[in-house]
């Protein structure tokens, strides 16, 4: 049998103690991961108050206001933040809508790649047009690209919106035949 001086059981316990502190202190992928998804979440949810309000300095507090963010939609494709900020939140948004109500309406999935991360999400409008006051209602997709920027965080930096997929064949388009039509 071993004997070990009191002083030296004090300092292995003391070491062990340490470095089990020191573990546990340390990041955890899955809590980085599991932070990180919340992060984006938040700014996904921001990014969709921001298009309901029609709201540059919200929006801003989402995207990459720099000039290599981009936002491709079926009216056309923005490149910059000032151009978004003009013809997506200024004109589509503000101008052509006196109401707007986006709602995502599948589950946002987040898929993150380091300091990257894509979003994909389904979606559903409901605005009111300001020149007739008539209803509009459209459902769609979306796809966001974050990126985590240094004293900044996860910041939008691409959105592609596209309309539902087709439920038949349209035109100019021929499905294969083991295709769901």
């Amino acid at each position: 049998m071993h004997r070990y001086s009191l002083f030296t059981l004090l300092i292995a316990g003391s070491v062990i103690t340490a470095a089990c502190i020191s573990l546990q202190a340390q990041p955890q992928p899955g809590n980085a991961q599991s932070a990180a998804k919340a992060a984006i979440r938040h700014q996904v949810d921001t990014y969709i108050q921001s298009i309901c309000d029609a709201d540059t300095q919200l929006g801003a507090t989402v995207w990459a206001t720099t000039p290599d963010s981009t936002f491709i939609h079926p009216l056309g494709h923005e490149w910059g933040w000032d151009q978004i900020a003009s013809n997506v939140y200024g004109k589509l948004m503000g101008q052509t809508f006196s109401e707007r109500t986006l709602k995502a309406v599948s589950d946002v999935t987040i898929h993150i790649y380091g300091d990257a991360a894509v979003v994909e999400f389904d979606w559903d409008f409901v605005a009111t047009l300001r020149t007739t006051g008539q209803p509009i209602h459209t459902t769609g997709r979306e796809s966001q690209v974050y990126a985590k920027l240094p004293a900044q965080g996860w910041r939008l930096v691409h959105v592609h919106y596209s309309g539902p997929p087709l439920q038949a064949p349209a035109r100019g388009i021929t499905l294969p035949p083991q295709l769901p039509r």
